[in-house]
């Protein structure tokens, strides 16, 4: 599913250019992805979609701290959690996007989540609200586990 999340950031500027459903799913089996993961991918997009929605851009920004759930900290785990801590503490992302991060996160079936694939939901969170990441984000979200290895996109 990452896979084709990272080809869809890579190929489509903004969610808008992206094609229908139907051309989307020919165009992915085309390029040679399997079908499950096709779906996977698009039902994951469907819910950031409907999540995204509500305008992030005039929430502001939270001066409080969130408290985690047990369920939400054993699926994350402690190095995501520092990670989007890090991400609101900087002004990266607002309260509402971090909600809409932790929200996509916890539909992924990995426990605990990491911390490549979590960098790469807050991109495609971005990337559904039109908002471009600034320089000090784009090299947070493309930095490896040991942050000393670039990681390509694709």
């Amino acid at each position: 599913m990452f896979d084709i999340l990272v080809y869809l950031y890579e190929t489509y500027y903004r969610p808008d250019a992206c094609p229908d459903t139907a051309a989307l799913t020919k165009k992915l089996s085309a390029v040679g992805f399997p079908e499950d993961e096709i779906t996977e991918a698009l039902d994951w997009l469907t819910g950031l979609a409907i999540n995204s929605a509500e305008p992030s851009e005039s929430a502001p920004m939270s001066k409080g701290f969130r408290i985690y759930a047990e369920q939400e900290i054993v699926a994350l785990g402690t190095p995501a959690l520092g990670f989007i801590q890090y991400l609101e503490s900087a002004g990266l992302v607002n309260a509402n996007q971090r909600e809409i991060v932790i929200e996509r996160a916890l539909v992924v079936n990995e426990s605990p989540l990491p911390l490549d694939k979590l960098r790469i939901i807050v991109l495609m969170m971005l990337w559904s609200q039109g908002a471009e990441p600034d320089m000090l984000m784009f090299d947070e979200l493309l930095l490896s586990d040991d942050d000393s290895v670039t990681r390509l996109l694709h």
